[in-house]
């Protein structure tokens, strides 16, 4: 299989530069998108997070002015924290969308307000100590770095992290079981949903021609409830480069035919920059993205992605902290990335690959996607 015979993807976090602001981050993605339909790639994802230097927390109001500014390109979530919404009205506001746009929705959802029992209850933990212990075990498989596990439990007790829990959250809410919040997604779009005994019908929502997607990092909940319900699935190496391989096998494992789906179908994200040449790709890399993962890592949130010009290296305590992410960062000239990204889907077996590009310079983020498409053989 050739590389343009795999599809690629971008998925988008509208990220706020230090020396800018919200505004024109959100403007920035939707250049963003335009851009990318252009090169010829297949869909635009927007990521959600909340009360950090990303602008991209009302997803779905971005993706409403990404569909609204493009024409033929598939928009959607990457993924809607379903544990913050309720499904009908998730439902309800890409039907709303969908009415206006018919036919290029991608619903995805993601698990991760599930866990915010997790995050809150627990007594916090010390995460350099922990990560210097994992980054012992790396391994290459057939030529993809699978990294040790980065512990997630090292998060837990965050202050920050639980106040934007209850930021997001009603006093005493309970988010649903995801595969029953998964399953009133199904049947709201499908028109069968019920309650009380009392058939209800989202209205715009029910018949919406809207796909939906489910998004995971390991191979618990998410990927066996997309296998069981047949969806197509997404395994986050660029956020779990760890436990990529095993989420991927997981949901192959638990998958079920159904309406949607006669076999699984897998994508796969990356965090690429490319640029002319690997030195100045390293350059624009460099230690900014390390400094950006290790803020949310460390607790502390997304801050405003920095300026590789002022932002001095990782030191070697923070580096224990994002290690993981920065060696599974695809950085380099258009034939590296391509390289690298060809190994990753090969390994993978990923028929389709979402690709992630974060730099200070919104024209070096333009350049990179540029680059890639060509080099990979888009449109």
């Amino acid at each position: 299989m050739t590389n343009a015979a795999i599809p690629l993807s971008v998925l988008d976090l509208a990220p706020v530069t230090h020396g800018s602001d919200a505004a024109t981050a959100v403007n920035h993605s939707i250049a963003l998108a335009r851009h990318a339909e252009s090169l010829g790639y297949k869909r635009f994802w927007l990521a959600e997070h909340h009360f950090v230097a990303v602008a991209s927390s009302s997803t779905t109001t971005l993706i409403a002015l990404v569909a609204a500014a493009t024409r033929r390109i598939r928009v959607g979530s990457a993924a809607v924290q379903i544990g913050l919404h309720t499904p009908s009205s998730v439902v309800e506001a890409f039907g709303t969308i969908d009415a206006v746009y018919p036919g290029r929705l991608d619903l995805g959802l993601g698990r991760s307000a599930q866990r915010r029992a997790d995050f809150v209850a627990s007594p916090p933990a010390s995460p350099p100590a922990a990560v210097t212990r994992a980054n012992a075990a790396d391994q290459v498989v057939d030529g993809l770095l699978i990294p040790a596990p980065f512990p997630v439990e090292s998060l837990y007790g965050s202050p920050r992290l639980a106040a934007s829990f209850d930021a997001t959250l009603f006093d005493g809410a309970q988010p649903p079981d995801f595969a029953d919040a998964v399953d009133d997604v199904l049947s709201l779009l499908a028109g069968t949903f019920s309650a009380r005994d009392v058939v209800l019908r989202a209205v715009p929502g029910a018949g919406a021609d809207v796909q939906v997607w489910l998004f995971g990092s390991s191979k618990g909940q998410s990927a066996q409830v997309a296998g069981a319900r047949g969806l197509p699935f997404v395994a986050n190496y660029h956020v779990s480069p760890a436990t990529v391989v095993e989420a991927v096998e997981a949901y192959r494992a638990a998958f079920v035919p159904s309406t949607t789906l006669a076999e699984p179908y897998v994508v796969v994200s990356a965090d690429v920059v490319v640029a002319p040449d690997d030195a100045t790709a390293r350059h624009r890399a460099s230690s900014t993205y390390g400094h950006w993962v290790h803020s949310i890592r460390s607790g502390a949130g997304a801050v405003e992605y920095p300026d590789p010009a002022t932002t001095a290296p990782l030191t070697d305590e923070q580096l224990a902290v994002v290690g993981d992410r920065v060696r599974t960062q695809f950085v380099g000239a258009p034939d590296t990335v391509v390289d690298g990204l060809s190994t990753l889907a090969r390994v993978t077996g990923a028929d389709e690959l979402v690709v992630t590009s974060v730099t200070h310079d919104f024209d070096h983020r333009l350049e990179s996607h540029e680059l890639l498409a060509r080099e990979w053989g888009l449109r």
